[in-house]
């Protein structure tokens, strides 16, 4: 470890899904040493826990985890949430059927058990460099200080970058899409968490109040979301200009 050279690197976190501790360490210890931050899963459901919280720049996904498996993790996030995120494959497997078939279910890359630090190091760094337009190409949804970056899935405001869930991404996202149009709640809830809403579900309103709250921090002076009573949620409108 002593030949990394710690440096800073402002791509986000990198979320180190891996049951064997030791492992999820030295992984840790390798992506710090790169001037990467990291979250820390030990098994499938905690990855999905924390990614409630705090959408990760790349997943470093290990198989044989307990309860939900990698590869079960892998197929949920490119099919029921729909996310774009790099994942890296950390496995002992090595036989082509196995590389070929996480590549096709969503995976970017495949590390084979026993890796090398710097060989972990240059394949995150190559991904993270895939996933990422070239300066000054990014288009951008905005209103009024909001910026959302679809490509890198970043959104700042006033130049801070707010660090969002995933379902908060994305219910902020279907609105910045739309400006006028309302989204009942029932909409959002089917749209951004793939399923039947049954009215009892509070889900919806928790993560746009969350969502809400975090841009409030950032700017306090202008309102975002409009709550539209009996309905649900659109953008709203900028207020007018006054006279003088």
């Amino acid at each position: 470890m002593d030949s990394f050279r710690p440096v800073s690197n402002p791509a986000g976190k990198i979320l180190i899904v891996e049951d064997e501790a030791d492992i999820n360490s030295l992984l840790a210890r390798i992506l710090k040493a790169e001037g990467y931050e990291t979250l820390q899963a030990y098994s499938g459901t905690e990855a999905l826990l924390l990614m409630e919280r705090e959408t990760p720049a790349l997943i470093l996904l290990d198989l044989m985890l307990p309860g939900l498996s990698g590869e079960a993790l892998l197929d949920r996030l490119r099919t029921e949430l729909h996310s774009r995120i790099p994942v890296l494959i950390l496995s002992a497997r090595v036989s082509l059927e196995d590389k070929v078939a996480l590549l096709r279910t969503g995976a970017d890359d495949y590390i084979t058990k026993p890796f090398e630090p710097e060989e972990v190091a240059a394949r995150v760094q190559a991904a993270l460099r895939r996933g990422a337009p070239p300066a000054g190409e990014q288009s951008a949804l905005s209103c009024r200080n909001l910026l959302l970056f679809p490509d890198s899935r970043t959104v700042t405001v006033r130049g801070r970058e707010l660090t969002l869930t995933v379902h908060e991404y994305e219910l902020l996202y279907l609105l910045l899409q739309n400006p006028g149009k309302v989204y009942s709640r029932e909409s959002l809830y089917e749209l951004v968490w793939q399923g039947g809403y049954y009215g009892e579900n509070n889900t919806v309103n928790v993560h746009m109040s969350n969502l809400r709250r975090k841009i409030r921090e950032a700017d306090p002076e202008e309102e975002y979301i409009q709550t539209v009573y009996g309905i649900g949620f659109r953008l709203a409108a900028p207020a007018p200009a006054q006279t003088l």
